[in-house]
């Protein structure tokens, strides 16, 4: 491992390099995985044997990581150590949560959260860069200075300092870079007056402020002030993350400085939408700092930035108020208005102006800013001419001569008293209320009212939708779910830009969840293939195909897979208190907590089957039912009420099935704690069957 070589080699070289931005990394322990990569399992171990110390033992007492919680920050994870082990130069930014998501404990009442002090005994993994940090800039006001450039001025400032953690690869000497942020503000910020006032909450407001930003992971959004948390969050990622990897282009270009040369030196990759405000950020330093015009700034961001979208649920697509947006980032809300505008025009381009209908619904779903009045030389597009309706003095003129031609046509055929009542009638309709009102209406044109604003309804900033125009590539991450995105959720997107949607089916690494969480499978794999060259290139897994039927494999294979059940039985008995038999299928859910994961469906499958297992006699039951153990893990949000009663409900039915004398073994349901890398690190192994419901 050579970290420091690694990143004076990519500086010498200057070659292109990708930045992975993420607000999570479900990192996992860091112990194993590097003496893994590095090939000093063994020889560590047994070191640790000669000063008395076992490694399992030395290896659990570093706590994970509370860096993440679910797929999206495991992906990111993997992804580093495959970029890593595979010699690619980059590096991953997120930030340092003092506190992670939380700490879960499963009680009577189901789900309760403490904090998570993962960092109370220090990391010995990082590094405290306090050579780099960079001013973070909310709310404010923009202004334009002399030189026609927009300046952003006021509001508050914190510095975000960089966390370096060494990302080793597998069976090679590269060593790349996880940069973590924490927030805090300068020292000339502490009100020594206030202090000395006797005011100490007012003096240290300002570091308070600064520093709660990464206290937590994902914290409650329910509140103004929690929405204004997690907007600073996300601003403070991208914007620390992007003046460091500029920071780093311009010290490798030195004097041969060239922006255009950026994209082909630099990519940006942003997982999910929370690092969306890399678009908008990256344009605001490039015009507003550097100089660029804005052409030249959009060009270089589009070539720069990539999107990796996780959802396919229109709902589950991150949106934000623009109203707070506004306050908290002036500047970026006229970019991203800008932006808007420019989309408009092209959907025009494509699409013309004779079918309006067709037009409407283009910039209805590809909108950035939803619920927002279109600029004015859009909105004429939508205009209704009324129909002309004439003056009450036009009108009046018109039956003066009708009335005229009728008292001559009376005078020739009527008698004096017939003309009076007659010009009677004539006047009176010329006079009437509903003539005077119809020739006073409004002759302007009619606005569509998809053109203004409604409202009752909130105006909005639509994340994805920003990401898919501000960037030139858009992957799923499976094959189904690419195909959803290109028909559905932006397919007026992949209709205008067909090349930039492409697919990335999502993996993980083999090393961690294969050859170190599982030794015994793994060396029964390398037997059996021949080498262990599987761990680099997972295809050679397929030649155990031929061995599917040798008896002296299966036997292997079960007793591999006995032995890491026993680890489970182990677990569930320290974390639960519960006793379940290793010779019992192991029917396992792990991941968060969400309705749309269907957890509920689940526990209510388990419920059936427990339902009628009741309603059989014992000799009946064990001749209809497999012995299954349901494991489940994940954590639901704090604020996520639903989440929290599912995880109740299993529980109460686990407390239930679990102290039934007449269902014995034939059934069991656990609730696994707190769960995490770790944890899934000893489930996952003895799965036998892993449930996806959909």
């Amino acid at each position: 491992m050579n970290w420091n070589a690694t990143y004076d080699y990519y500086n010498r070289t200057n070659v292109k390099q990708a930045y992975y931005l993420s607000m999570e990394f479900l990192q996992g322990r860091a112990l194993t995985n590097a003496v893994g990569n590095l090939e000093l399992t063994g020889q560590y171990a047994e070191a640790l044997n000669q000063l008395g110390q076992n490694l399992e033992n030395v290896a659990t007492q570093e706590p994970d990581a509370a860096l993440g919680n679910g797929g999206l920050g495991r992906l990111a994870s993997c992804f580093l150590d495959s970029l890593a082990t595979l010699n690619y130069p980059a590096w991953g930014y997120g930030l340092r949560y003092k506190y992670g998501l939380f700490k879960q404990i499963i009680t009577k009442d189901g789900q309760e959260e403490v904090a998570e002090n993962w960092l109370e005994m220090g990391n010995p993994w990082e590094i405290v860069r306090n050579d780099i940090s960079y001013p973070v800039k909310f709310y404010g006001k923009v202004v334009e200075g002399t030189d026609g450039r927009k300046h952003w001025i006021g509001g508050e400032n914190i510095n975000a300092v960089a966390h370096d953690i060494p990302i080793p690869g597998y069976k090679t000497k590269t060593t790349n870079n996880l940069r973590l942020w924490s927030t805090t503000v300068p020292a000339k910020d502490f009100n020594l007056d206030a202090f000395n006032a006797g005011d100490h909450t007012r003096a240290y407001e300002a570091h308070l402020n600064a520093e709660k930003i990464c206290h937590v992971l994902y914290p409650g959004d329910e509140s103004p002030e929690g929405k204004l948390l997690r907007l600073k969050q996300q601003y403070t990622l991208c914007s620390a993350s992007l003046q460091d990897i500029i920071a780093h282009f311009e010290n490798r270009a030195g004097n041969s400085l060239n922006w255009d040369d950026f994209p082909s030196k630099v990519a940006v990759q942003m997982n999910d939408t929370h690092p969306t405000l890399c678009i908008p950020e990256l344009m605001r330093i490039l015009m507003d700092v550097k100089g660029l015009s804005w052409n030249e700034a959009w060009s270089i961001t589009e070539r720069t930035v990539a999107y990796t979208n996780h959802t396919v649920l229109p709902e589950a697509l991150e949106k934000w108020s623009l109203d707070i947006m506004q306050k908290l980032l002036p500047r970026h809300v006229e970019i991203m208005e800008t932006i808007d505008g420019e989309l408009m025009n092209t959907i025009i381009s494509k699409y013309g102006t004779a079918d309006t209908s067709l037009l409407k619904k283009k910039i209805k779903e590809m909108r950035i800013l939803d619920n927002v009045d279109l600029p004015a030389s859009i909105a004429k597009l939508f205009v209704k001419p009324k129909e002309k309706k004439e003056s009450p003095s036009k009108l009046k003129e018109k039956f003066l001569v009708k009335s005229l031609e009728t008292i001559v046509e009376v005078e020739e055929t009527e008698s004096e008293a017939e003309k009076n009542i007659e010009r009677e009638t004539v006047e009176g309709v010329i006079e009437s209320e509903e003539i005077v009102e119809a020739g006073n209406e409004d002759s302007e044109d009619e606005l569509d009212p998809f053109v203004k604003s409604d409202p009752k309804l909130p105006r909005v900033v639509r994340m994805a939708n920003l990401c898919v125009v501000g960037g030139h590539s858009v992957n799923g991450v499976a094959e189904i779910h690419s195909a959803i995105v290109k028909e559905d959720v932006f397919n007026g997107f992949y209709e205008m830009w067909p090349t930039k949607f492409q697919n990335k089916t999502n993996g993980v690494t083999p090393r961690r969840w294969i050859r170190f969480c599982n030794p015994e499978s793994s060396s029964i794999i390398s037997k059996w293939i021949g080498s262990d060259d599987w761990i680099l290139n997972t295809d050679k897994l397929a030649e155990l195909k031929k061995f599917a039927d040798n008896e002296d494999l299966q036997s292997e294979w079960r007793a591999a897979k006995k032995a890491n059940k026993m680890k489970v039985v182990s677990l569930i008995r320290d974390k639960t208190g519960y006793i379940v038999s290793p010779d019992a299928m192991f029917d396992v859910q792990v991941k968060r907590i969400h309705e749309y994961k269907r957890q509920l469906l689940n526990i209510l499958g388990i419920v059936y089957r427990y339902k009628k297992m009741k309603e059989m006699s014992a000799k009946e039951r064990v001749k209809s039912f497999v012995p299954r153990v349901c494991i489940f893990g994940g954590k639901a949000f704090a604020t996520y009420i639903q989440a929290k009663r599912i995880v109740k409900f299993i529980t109460d039915v686990a407390a239930t099935v679990n102290h039934d004398p007449e269902i014995g073994d034939l059934l069991k349901v656990v609730f696994v704690p707190d769960y995490n890398v770790s944890i899934a690190e000893t489930l996952i192994p003895a799965s036998e069957l892993s449930q996806h419901i959909r």
